[in-house]
């Protein structure tokens, strides 16, 4: 299979073989994969924590279908629309465990999945999982516009947020905070 991998010479498209779901894995069609600053960074050769160097398949999340289940994978079948996290998303099929995976809400396109499962889930974990908020109290989010802080936004207006600060140092950017969820939005420089 085709894939995008960082070698000796730097990232290149590659032929790879096509992973096979072990345990608790699945194999997933990729049809879409987002990009955020980890990915970025692996593609000029750093690691990020266990993930990254040479031989590596690149690409941290994505969204695609259900093809191939391992024998231990739970509450999931051939033929789901999912987004998920782990890696090797750029490339034509990725293998993760079934829990990082999550159903693609109806509506919703490969592209816009692709791009959510890690702000998402690094957002709920630290907004709600780990910061416990509870409606009423107030949150603020520090470099607000990036894509984790917007999603931090939007989670603690969902859970009920009374008031939501987001910063940013960029004028441009930190007009548009309140359009995703901040209540007001603040100058961190």
């Amino acid at each position: 299979m085709k894939a995008y991998v960082y070698g000796a010479n730097g990232a290149a498209i590659t032929d790879v073989p096509k992973p096979s779901p072990r345990g608790p894995q699945v194999l997933v069609k990729v049809h879409a994969c987002g990009m955020n600053r980890a990915d970025l960074g692996m593609i000029k050769g750093h690691v990020h924590g266990s993930a990254g160097g040479v031989g590596t398949v690149l690409g941290m999340e994505w969204a695609g279908e259900i093809v191939e289940l391992g024998p231990d994978a739970k509450g999931v079948k051939v033929g789901d629309r999912v987004m998920g996290s782990g890696a090797g998303g750029y490339a034509e099929y990725a293998v993760t465990d079934y829990g990082r995976l999550f159903p693609i809400p109806t509506g919703m396109d490969f592209e816009q999945a692709a791009s959510l499962t890690l702000a998402l889930t690094t957002m709920h974990n630290a907004v709600v999982t780990n910061g416990a908020l509870q409606p009423g109290q107030s949150l603020l989010v520090q470099g607000a516009s990036s894509g984790v802080g917007l999603m931090a936004q939007q989670i603690a207006k969902l859970k009920g947020a009374k008031l939501v600060i987001g910063s940013s140092t960029d004028p441009k950017r930190r007009a548009q905070l309140t359009d995703h969820g901040a209540d007001l939005a603040i100058d961190s420089e």
